[in-house]
């Protein structure tokens, strides 16, 4: 894929600030989710709409018990990610498959969080964190585009940390994904974390901050 493009939605009457976060996993984007939710932004976490598509919705389910077996599902009607993720990493074509049945449900679902918050009269910051953004081209449905890089060594020990994966694992996973300069050419602010969680969050309250007063100029 060439460099992203900084396309962005045309300015907006709806009152929504709608920000992208990107980065690589381990990078801390969820910190920054964190900090920007204690300063109203609501956060919508793709990651966590994935998990409901693929554990509730009728016809994912049924694909993917057609397509793995029964073994697909834990015993509490959840995905097992853990054996998912072992049959397609190892297999670009499984992983696409997968890739085709999920993601258009999760930019639905995004889409629709949107367009709800909008007729709610919601005003103010919409956070959307999706590490995947850039390649569904989600980022024209933003304001404002973040990205949070950080030293692949915190990236690593976090990983290992928060989701119990071996070194090898996460560097093999990190290795799989594209490059900081990637998201940070794409983004509109870049958060380097490399220091303490209390400094990210103060960086990413001032970002909103930036963000907001460029948002008052276009309207």
């Amino acid at each position: 894929m060439s460099d992203p493009i900084r396309l962005r939605r045309a300015p907006a009457s709806d009152g929504l600030l709608i920000i992208g976060l990107v980065g690589r996993a381990g990078s801390g984007k969820s910190s920054v989710a964190r900090a920007l939710a204690r300063r109203g932004a609501v956060v919508l976490d793709a990651d966590r709409i994935g998990h409901d598509v693929t554990d509730s919705d009728p016809e994912v389910r049924a694909a993917l018990l057609a397509g793995y077996g029964p073994a697909v599902y834990l015993d509490d009607g959840t995905l097992n990610r853990r054996l998912v993720a072992t049959m397609v990493f190892s297999s670009p074509p499984a992983l696409a498959a997968l890739n085709q049945l999920v993601h258009p449900r999760i930019l639905q679902r995004l889409r629709a969080r949107l367009a709800a918050l909008a007729s709610e009269a919601f005003r103010g910051p919409v956070v959307v964190d999706a590490a995947l953004m850039l390649d569904w081209g989600f980022e024209r449905d933003c304001d404002a585009i973040i990205a949070v890089t950080a030293p692949e060594a915190a990236q690593v020990a976090r990983l290992v940390a928060a989701r119990g994966w071996s070194e090898a694992e996460a560097l093999r996973r990190l290795a799989a994904q594209k490059p900081e300069a990637f998201f940070a050419a794409a983004a509109d602010e870049v958060l380097q974390n490399s220091g303490s969680e209390a400094e990210l969050g103060a960086a990413a309250a001032a970002t909103l901050e930036r963000l907001t007063a460029r948002a008052a100029e276009r309207v």
